[in-house]
């Protein structure tokens, strides 16, 4: 027979005290998406079907390049927020970490090269 009061049982099972920290950094990102999104649609369809040289030129100027950059690290980061929260509420044991930790370093990843290849089209 065990002895366990209800107490007991939910020790351990309660909440990991980053949920409003994470409801909060999902809000802000949203937020900022809200407003890069437009301006990313803006700044870079009129370079679609371009040459290169048009494409480089246009991009070597500050504001389409600054906001390419935000609008790539702003999704990834949001990406990742929202990858973590349905790993956690879905995937159990060791492949909730085996794949939180497989979908953070794909989103750094996919961000790094965004990233790259905004720089090297603005320089």
């Amino acid at each position: 027979m065990r002895y366990l009061t209800d107490r007991k049982r939910a020790v351990g099972m309660g909440s990991a005290k980053s949920g409003t920290e994470h409801h909060w950094s999902m809000t802000v990102s949203s937020g900022a998406l809200l407003v890069l999104i437009p301006l990313f649609v803006f700044t870079f369809g009129p370079m679609l079907g371009a040459s290169y040289e048009e494409v480089t030129a246009y991009f070597s100027r500050p504001f389409p390049s600054v906001v390419a950059g935000l609008t790539i690290i702003v999704t990834f980061k949001h990406f990742a927020g929202g990858v973590q929260a349905l790993l956690e509420d879905y995937v159990h044991g060791m492949a909730q970490k085996v794949s939180i930790v497989a979908m953070t370093c794909l989103s750094y990843a996919a961000m790094a090269t965004g990233l790259y290849a905004v720089v090297r089209l603005a320089l």
